[in-house]
């Protein structure tokens, strides 16, 4: 791939992914090279309580050891992040914005409650689960050619990484919080009549504002999502034959 091809892949990135993917490179890159001490990025309730360390919420979700699991958490970023983006939040940033900010501020919260010190693996399932929530009939494949529905593929990572990984508590908090945020905006107003509880502050219009040409409503979840043999082959452009789990 020629630089230019590089330049003209990482420019089509929608803009609140292409910001987390960014920072989801640049911060784990930094530490690699020995420019940011690891020791200062991950979740510490004391050095962010006591010690004014108000970076650490962030960098924890940046930040992950490199490796081959990285590169996987970084793929499935890419992937799925552009897809809910371009799908429906496609012209509406604030709204995909407020749904990262709540998914990591409660992802922060128990982090700091339950004393778990990186969040990317929980950050990128939650974001994952709410695709696959908005998406559930669709298939996808995994390893060695198994086919299910979208709706499933959370669960299979969560015991990918239980069986084999480390213990999967990661991706169960990641479904948790991706769940409470998709229960609260779509779930429970359109499906039980409920008053909605999570609304997007005006700030973040006023940041981030609409562009037109989007393709849905805010809050309004597709009942469901047009298939086609694209959609068969790779789940709606990844192909998920090489079946990698979210990182260890």
């Amino acid at each position: 791939m020629s630089s230019n091809d590089i330049g003209d892949w990482y420019r089509s990135i929608p803009k609140i992914t292409k910001w987390w993917f960014s920072g989801s490179v640049v911060i784990p890159i930094a530490a690699k090279l020995g420019l940011l001490n690891p020791m200062w990025l991950f979740l510490h309730y004391e050095s962010l309580i006591y010690k004014f360390q108000f970076w650490r919420p962030l960098t924890a979700v940046l930040f992950y050891p490199t490796g081959f699991p990285y590169l996987i958490n970084l793929y499935f970023l890419y992937s799925y992040s552009t897809r809910i983006e371009t799908g429906i939040y496609d012209g509406k940033p604030a709204e995909y914005a407020f749904m990262w900010l709540f998914n990591w501020l409660a992802l922060v919260i128990i982090g700091l409650v339950a004393e778990i010190y990186l969040l990317m693996d929980p950050m990128v399932l939650s974001v994952l689960y709410v695709w696959c929530q908005l998406n559930k009939d669709q298939i996808v494949q995994f390893w060695f050619g198994t086919q299910f529905k979208a709706i499933y593929l959370p669960w299979v990572l969560f015991a990918f990484n239980a069986i084999i990984g480390s213990g999967g508590l990661a991706q169960l908090l990641g479904i948790v919080v991706g769940h409470l945020y998709f229960f609260l905006m779509f779930k429970y107003p359109q499906d039980f009549g409920g008053a909605r509880m999570l609304r997007v502050p005006a700030i973040l219009y006023k940041w981030l504002p609409n562009r037109r040409g989007g393709m849905s409503g805010f809050g309004q979840a597709p009942a469901s999502r047009r298939q086609d043999g694209n959609d068969n082959a790779n789940g709606g452009g990844h192909v998920w034959g090489r079946g990698n789990a979210l990182g260890d």
